[in-house]
């Protein structure tokens, strides 16, 4: 019997398999579909579609940087104790070294990776290490000279938060400390310019009513504004924060003194803006035995 796509995607739906073992299940049953979520199950391929519901938020960034271009990466998973596994940790730095040479997280999921697309590779190690994984994000950086970090590192270049910042001129050392400002104290962007103009907005309105509470005339007002508008841009904008390392300098003033520019930057945290689920455990085995 012919196989066709339709009957693969079905298979791999209906089970979280892998394409590739998708593929090979219904070519082993002669396209029977219950009988190839049997051959899938004994060789422990359908388990990824119990796990596919639970939430992912732990798991690790992965931080690789090749020349001018750095990436990060984070895998995910349900929890901090697979971020320790080593059989994880090996298959995040791998999908890290395939991340260099695409663009996007859809690409990184799509691209090869030992024979299989990454996506594939993660789903066979959800049914290996028994607990929901996912490529959830990306980030790309080019510059004349990209440096990483990682925060709580688990491993070699990966860890809770990593951290990477490209500069106009190699300077490593005043890089490494950019990027530690940054994974503490988490800037919005790099500077004004590039601020998402909806959460200046924002802010904006926020301030205006504060000060409108005060009773002051409108042209009162306006002025503190202002004010106020410029302490909240030296909060969030990278380049005008105090530096960590010295606060007496901004960021921006640190880089002119180390002669470079810091042109990008970009910060991953495991879980960041994932909602995790809380259950109640006498809930969950109340649950279990009505099931």
């Amino acid at each position: 019997m012919a196989i066709t796509a339709a009957m693969v995607k079905e298979l791999r739906d209906s089970t979280g398999a892998g394409m590739m073992d998708a593929k090979k299940a219904l070519t082993e049953t002669d396209g029977d579909m219950e009988a190839a979520v049997d051959w899938l199950r004994t060789k422990g391929l359908a388990k990824a579609a119990k796990k596919s519901g639970r939430t992912a938020a732990e798991g690790l960034v992965a931080v690789k940087v090749d020349g001018g271009v750095g990436v990060a990466v984070e895998v995910n998973s349900e929890t901090d104790f697979v971020g320790k596994n080593a059989e994880f940790q090996a298959m995040v730095a791998g999908v890290a070294d395939v991340a260099i040479g695409v663009k996007t997280t859809e690409e990184l999921a799509a691209a090869d990776m030992g024979g299989k697309t990454v996506a594939d590779v993660i789903t066979a190690k959800v049914a290996t290490i028994g607990e929901n994984m996912s490529l959830r994000r990306m980030a790309r950086l080019e510059g004349p000279s990209v440096v990483s970090y990682v925060h709580n590192a688990a491993a070699e270049g990966m860890g809770k938060i990593g951290v990477l910042v490209a500069l106009s001129a190699e300077n490593e050392a005043f890089g490494k400390q950019v990027a530690m400002h940054v994974a503490a104290v988490n800037p919005a962007s790099l500077s004004e310019a590039d601020l998402d103009p909806a959460v200046v907005e924002k802010e904006k309105n926020v301030q205006m009513d504060i000060a409108r509470e005060s009773g002051k005339p409108e042209a009162v007002i306006e002025k503190m504004i202002v004010g106020r508008m410029k302490k909240f841009m030296a909060e969030v904008t990278l380049l005008n924060q105090q530096f960590v390392v010295n606060p007496d300098v901004t960021v921006g003033e640190a880089a002119k003194e180390a002669g470079v520019e810091i042109t990008g930057f970009v910060r991953l945290e495991v879980g960041e803006g994932i909602e995790k689920k809380e259950e109640n455990f006498a809930e969950e085995v109340a649950a279990t035995l009505k099931g």
